[in-house]
């Protein structure tokens, strides 16, 4: 080592996590990169990554993608990173650190950020062959290997957040799985009783099966020694080939023990106000290893990173402190969104609930209120749009009665308060404590003008994401204030939206793309090839037209096929092992024996998984792109045509029985929903359409929840529209009643039309209905009342594509050009793809999908910065 190196003051930092790689930005932004050699001990045989969206590996994000370490910025800083290199003793006396690979590291400041570990209860045969715990990268890949190869049934002991996104992870994996939470409920710490029975609700439809109020007693296994089931506390037992531990965390703090340092009762190294350890003011303990000077440990990354903050402007002499932090969190849990935050849970003396519930929908609102009106907390499951106003607006007195925050848009006196209405303290971005004020002032003081911008600015959105949609309407909202002219074009190629290109389209019967952008696009793109944005959107849009405007109506024509998205390219649903699945129209969910017999062996006869979808269809899995033509030959010629699952387009009509079959029924449900499908199948629109219809107000087929719903009445129909059952739940509203079949048909027409003409690129009707000025009022003077005078054009829109219909399937069949495109390599048709490949499941088949191979960085290796200066 040379004299100029020994003479620089180091830092030693052990553990490089989330907390721990934010914690050398901020070094790097105090200048002490600098002036302070930087040695980094990494356990992991990888740089940070983010911890908290680990389960997105199983939706093919991969380590690389996870990764939130950028090497420039430690190779510029000069920072020496050694992973697969955890520290082992800390000799405080003679201030040394010894890694495990036998370096030894002398320090001036000590930093510990460890981490936690996951609990696992000690439970008979818990380290049993199958057993995991889901806390890093190496254990997805353990999981995921071992449910390939072992498992069918997993089992995740904890139903809190990693214990959902456990659940979900093996689900994804084919397995049929289970959660057992000792608690009566799941999430107990983020949700009360009516939040959690709306989320067991949505988590059981979803096929996973939840075991509340029981523990684990003992893990089962076989002579072989490997997981073969449980035992519950209850007296059952639940027979599963994998368990997953996801029951909690515990502070990592063994290093801190073994060398003197404080520790807490239940585990965490004191530290103070400075994150300083209480032990020795030349360590600080920072993140989910610190047991901060409030009593708490706190087990969130936005606290971790406030942390980091005052730890690194403690080193620089800057005055800086940690007192507690906000734990409000907003996450999105096997497709369902979850959010709690301030006194969820009411414990504030004299408080009051507001309460709106909806369990079919699986939606439930709480907000906790003061006597002074106050708004303390709340919790949202199901639907969690209103978190970052909600959040920002926690301590102060909405301007809105606290009622009108929880209601659905449509209902009662529902309101939606806009960001603009915040006052500049407010914290918009949680993870790294950013105000309103301080967003503000990066687009007035420091010139952003887009949301990438102020992210980099403020570190707004740069960790969970939550708050990015807040962040994009604050910009705009002040760029416009400012004003600057806010570009709301569709896309780098366009300064038009998509409402306007539509009328130009439509006006100026402009039938190819290149036509319209080479006539309205930018300057600098005109002539181009466009982009991945407006391509599929103006291909939708002149495939809606395509009758009136005078273009072909089938997608792969031409110039159309260069535009469309990549299901849409095959006329068929990609999946994720480069296989195909086939969807053919059952209008109505109405299949006769001898249509149930043909798909049954069709999907014999080409090998595929079959299963009844949501909208009351047979999906078949597992086409090779070259079998598509041939399972569509034999649909078609048993009377089958494309259902359209691809697209964005009408998928499916949903029907009860009616009042043919079902005693209640007061209308003949399945007779209008074969009708309305047949009538609206192929239509293309900015998303895809989704419509069911009830025979009676028991609501058996659930229109409530689509684009387009009609429950039938003694009178006639009631319509209802801007529906919602997906990621994000919207009831629709009521826009007519007692209807005629003719009424009925004619409104559905003039409001489908409308909202193809004026809704954004990829906006579902429930989304558009709450942003298109006026709202369900406006659109109900529009395609009611005719306010605008479009209906009588609205309606030959529909007519138009209603007379021109043609199958895309029968029409790819019979045209030997068409079929051509349809291989795996151009240059080898007959050559299917090796990479296609399925394992045996349940009596049918899955994806095999090649495990990731992640090569284990060696200790030895040093992810550079330099040593030298």
């Amino acid at each position: 080592m040379t004299a100029a190196l020994e003479a620089t003051p180091t830092i030693v930092l052990v553990g490089h996590g989330m907390v721990g790689q934010r914690f050398l930005e901020a070094l790097a932004a105090r200048g002490l990169t600098a002036t302070h050699r930087v040695v980094v001990l990494c356990e992991e045989p990888r740089p940070a990554y983010d911890r908290v969206a680990l389960t997105s590996y199983f939706s093919g994000k991969t380590p690389e993608e996870l990764s939130v370490t950028d090497m420039e910025f430690i190779n510029d800083h000069g920072i020496e990173l050694y992973v697969g290199d955890p520290a082992e003793t800390i000799d405080r006396e003679a201030r040394k650190v010894t890694a495990r690979s036998g370096r030894v590291f002398d320090y001036d400041t000590l930093v510990l950020a460890t981490g936690s570990f996951p609990f696992v209860p000690p439970v008979p045969n818990k380290d049993a062959e199958g057993c995991f715990v889901y806390r890093t990268i190496e254990d997805l890949l353990a999981i995921e290997e071992y449910a390939k190869s072992r498992a069918t049934v997993g089992a995740v002991v904890g139903g809190g957040l990693l214990g959902l996104e456990a659940a979900g992870a093996l689900k994804g994996l084919g397995l049929t799985s289970h959660i057992v939470e000792f608690a009566p409920r799941l999430m107990p710490v983020q949700v009360d009783e009516g939040g959690g029975a709306a989320l067991l609700r949505t988590i059981e439809e979803m096929g996973l099966s939840v075991h509340t109020g029981v523990g684990t007693q003992e893990i089962v296994v076989g002579e072989d020694g490997a997981v073969t089931g449980m035992k519950l506390s209850d007296g059952s037992e639940l027979a599963t080939d994998m368990v997953v531990f996801s029951a909690g965390v515990r502070p990592r703090d063994q290093l801190a023990r073994d060398c003197g340092l404080t520790v807490g009762e239940r585990g965490g190294i004191s530290v103070d106000a400075q994150c300083r350890t209480v032990s020795d003011p030349r360590v600080f303990a920072i993140g989910e290893c610190a047991l901060a000077s409030d009593g708490r440990v706190y087990g969130l990354v936005a606290p971790g990173y406030e942390q980091a903050e005052t730890a690194a402007a403690t080193i620089a002499e800057d005055e800086a402190s940690f007192t507690g932090a906000d734990l409000s969190t907003k996450l999105k849990l096997l497709g369902v969104d979850v959010a709690s935050f301030g006194d969820a849970h009411g414990t504030t003396a004299d408080c009051l609930d507001v309460v709106y519930s909806d369990s079919r929908a699986g939606l439930y609102k709480k907000l906790v209120i003061g006597r002074d009106g106050t708004l303390l907390g709340g919790i949202l499951v199901g639907d969690a749009e209103a978190y970052g106003t909600l959040k920002a607006f926690t301590g102060s007195v909405p301007p809105v009665k606290p009622e009108s925050l929880v209601l659905p848009a449509g209902a009662g006196e529902s309101v939606q308060l806009g960001p603009t209405a915040l006052p500049d303290e407010a914290i918009i971005c949680s993870c790294n404590n950013v105000t309103k004020g301080t967003i503000r002032g990066a687009v007035t003081e420091h010139r952003c003008t887009t949301v990438p911008e102020v992210k980099k600015c403020t570190k707004a959105g740069t960790t969970c994401g939550s708050c990015v949609k807040v962040l994009g309407q604050l910009v705009d909202a002040e760029l416009e204030a400012s004003g600057v002219e806010v570009d709301k074009g569709l896309c780098g190629c366009f300064a038009q939206t998509r409402e306007e290109l539509y009328e130009i389209v439509l006006a100026l019967r402009i039938n190819t793309y290149q036509d319209l952008l080479d006539r309205y696009g930018r300057d600098g793109a005109r002539g181009g090839d466009g982009c991945e944005v407006c391509k599929p959107a103006v291909g939708s849009i002149i495939a809606s037209l395509a009758p009136t405007i005078g273009a072909s109506g089938y997608v792969l024509d031409g110039e159309q096929a260069a535009l469309q998205d990549s299901n849409d390219h095959f006329l068929a649903n990609l999946q994720k092992n480069g296989s195909y699945s086939v969807v053919p129209r059952i209008p109505g969910g109405e299949i006769t024996p001898e249509g149930l017999i043909v798909i049954g062996e069709i999907a014999r006869d080409f090998g595929l998984y079959t299963k009844i979808t949501g909208g009351q269809r047979i999906d078949m899995f597992g086409a090779r792109v070259e079998q598509l033509p041939l399972i569509w030959m034999r649909l078609v010629d048993a009377g089958f045509e494309s259902g359209h699952a691809y697209g964005k387009a009408l998928r499916t009509v949903k029907s009860c029985v009616g009042s043919t079959w079902c005693r209640y029924g007061v209308q003949d449900s399945v007779r209008m929903a074969i009708d309305l499908e047949l009538r609206y199948r192929g239509l293309r629109s900015p998303h895809k359409l989704k419509s069911a219809v009830s025979g009676c107000a028991r609501e058996c087929a659930e229109a409530q929840s689509k684009d387009f719903g009609v429950i039938a009445t003694a009178g006639g129909w009631n319509l209802y529209v801007g529906g919602n059952g997906g990621a994000t739940p919207r009831h629709a509203d009521l826009l007519a009643q007692d209807l005629s079949d003719a009424e009925l048909i004619r409104l559905i027409d003039r409001f489908l039309m409308f909202y193809i003409r004026t809704a954004d690129r990829l906006e579902r009707t429930s989304t558009w209905l709450e942003r298109i000025p006026g709202g369900l009022d406006h659109v109900r003077d529009v395609v009611v009342e005719d306010s605008l005078g479009i209906c009588e054009e609205l309606e030959s829109l529909m007519a138009a594509h209603v007379a021109n219909y043609a199958d895309e399937w029968a029409t790819t069949i019979n045209d030997p050009e068409k079929l051509a495109r349809f291989v795996s390599f151009v240059n080898a048709p007959d050559t299917p793809d090796p990479v296609v490949g399925f394992v045996p499941e349940r009596d049918q088949i899955k994806p095999d999908l090649p495990l990731l191979s992640i090569g284990m960085r060696p200790a030895e290796d040093v992810l550079e910065g330099s040593a030298q200066r």
